[in-house]
Formats: C-alpha cells, structure tokens, sequence
C-alpha cells in the first residue's frame, strides 16, 4: 500500500505510523505542506495521513496552503482511499466533512484519559481497546462531529476526541504516534504553550509520561491494521 502523509511544520513527524508502515510492508512518503514541492493527487496513494500543527484549520489566509490540503482530504475520502487525521489532521476531516471547528474550552496538552465511547462498541477495531487509556494531547482546538460519523472517544477536557467515517476515515485529535523524539521536538517547538494548569502539563511531567508510548504503540497498530482490514473485507464482498 502507498501512503502519503502530510506534514504542517517540520517538528512534528509520523512517528510510530512509520514504523506500523515499515513492519506492514507499505510505503510511506511525506509531503511538507509548507514546502514549495506541487501537492500530491489521490491517484498517488492508497492511504492519506494527515499530521498535527499549531495552526487552525481557519489560518488559510496566512497558510493558503491549507486551501490546497483541504481539497485533497475532501476528494481522498470521496474516492474511498483510507484517511487517517492526527490532531490538525482530525480537525480538518471534520472540516471538510461540514463540521464546525472551534476553540476548546481550554487547552489540552499532556498525558490524560480518553474513554470509549459507547457507539465504539460497534466499530470492531475500537471495541477490543481498554476502555480507558492514557495517551498525549496537545490541542486548543477542538470540532463538532460530522453528519454520519461514529463518536469513538472523549476526554474530561474535550467531548469529541476521535470518530470513524464510513468505514475508511480516522480522526484523532490525539497523539498515539508519539515517539521520545518526537515528543522533545514538540515541546522544542511549541514550547510557549505549555503554561501549566489542571489541562496542561509541565514539560517535565511530558517526559515522565514517555513510559506509556509503548501501550500507545500497540494501540496504534491495532487500529491502523483493524482500519485496514475492515474496510478490506467490506470491499471484498461488494
């Protein structure tokens, strides 16, 4: 499978989807969106990954690139290719889908708790997780569910965390691809955020939670691989 990914600012990478990428035996290639290289057309790829940024999705004015991003998330979902969003990325498939995206209430950035859903129960790549796990956050933002998706999971701080679209669409608003490294980029880059409160952690409590990569890791691998193989056997029988 080729998979093309979409990268906002040159701290924040694809992490572990490289490595699920690498032990599945699919190609992965990155497009800086920021960069001066043409974008890639859906003709391109099986499977788009849309990666996190500081910026909103509103930003078109000072990014008009996001113009651009947008209307190949839009025709990658409706041609049916596998999309999975990671923060930003799940903000701009609410996007497109025709949601509405808007500040938070707070800030989220740290090591919380999210819980699945009940309407998760009927996904089957996403019942079989624990129904609550601990896992990176680092979003102000935040999006109202699209017409037709499936709700998967919450956090105290913020209701919608992450939803399915017919069958071949990820959002998460959060970072189960986090590696060491990319968690010392970001803090690196984004480091003015971090003004501590009940939702936002302090850089040394970011790097005290590295222990719970792992757990993500597999987490991560299982939805991507149960992603994959869902949306398979459903193409199969049609």
């Amino acid at each position: 499978m080729k998979i093309i990914a979409l990268q906002h600012v040159d701290f924040e990478g694809t992490g572990l989807i490289d490595e699920w990428a690498a032990t599945r035996g699919h190609s992965i290639s990155l497009h800086q969106c920021f960069g001066t290289a043409p974008f890639p057309t859906t003709a391109d790829m099986d499977m788009l990954v849309i990666m996190g940024g500081p910026m909103s999705i509103h930003d078109e004015q000072e990014y008009p690139w996001l113009i651009h991003e947008k209307a190949l998330i839009k025709h990658a979902i409706e041609q049916g290719k596998y999309v999975v969003g990671v923060c930003l990325g799940a903000q701009l498939i609410a996007n497109v889908l025709g949601a509405k995206v808007y500040k938070n209430s707070v800030r989220e950035i740290g090591w919380f708790p999210v819980a699945l859903s009940d309407d998760a129960l009927g996904t089957p790549y996403i019942s079989g997780l624990n129904s609550a796990m601990t896992v990176l956050h680092w979003h102000g933002e935040t999006f109202d569910l699209p017409e037709r998706a499936v709700h998967l999971m919450s956090s105290a701080a913020c209701h919608n965390q992450a939803f399915s679209y017919n069958a071949h669409v990820l959002a998460l608003q959060f970072h189960l691809e986090m590696t060491e490294a990319g968690l010392r980029s970001i803090i690196d880059g984004c480091r003015d955020e971090l003004v501590p409160s009940g939702t936002v952690q302090t850089e040394e409590e970011l790097l005290r939670g590295i222990h719970h990569i792992a757990a993500c890791q597999r987490t991560l691998f299982r939805m991507l691989d149960g992603l994959v193989a869902e949306q398979s056997v459903k193409r199969m029988v049609k």
